[in-house]
């Protein structure tokens, strides 16, 4: 599958803007989403290739979008989700979204040219 639309639910705006800057030039169709609230209803309303969910957010936690998402039933059957965080989670809560997620990556190891990369080997 060729991941051409993407949704970033991020709040950090720095890094928001760095992947966000950087997945336009690479020539995919992003939305970008601060709060996890609105990245849940993104998510639900909108079909998309790949969702980008970090952990830590405003309103919602990014593992509880998860769970809303692929928890009982799988309400994105085809979509991708890669979980971005910096927060150090326990085991049990990191195998959970492990499980739930296509991928699982820590921000500070993650320049944008290593998660292009990422998402092209996801689209193969």
């Amino acid at each position: 599958m060729a991941i051409k639309t993407v949704l970033m639910i991020e709040d950090d705006r720095f890094i928001g803007e760095m992947y966000a800057r950087s997945l336009k030039k690479a020539g995919y169709d992003i939305d970008w989403m601060i709060d996890g609230n609105d990245g849940l209803i993104a998510a639900r309303n909108k079909p998309y290739d790949l969702i980008l969910l970090d952990v830590m957010l405003p309103e919602r936690r990014g593992s509880d979008i998860l769970e809303s998402l692929r928890g009982g039933e799988d309400l994105i059957p085809h979509s991708k989700v890669l979980v971005l965080t910096n927060f150090e989670q326990d085991e049990e809560s990191r195998a959970t979204m492990e499980k739930r997620a296509d991928g699982y990556l820590i921000k500070a190891e993650l320049t944008p040219s290593k998660l292009l990369t990422i998402i092209e080997k996801l689209s193969k």
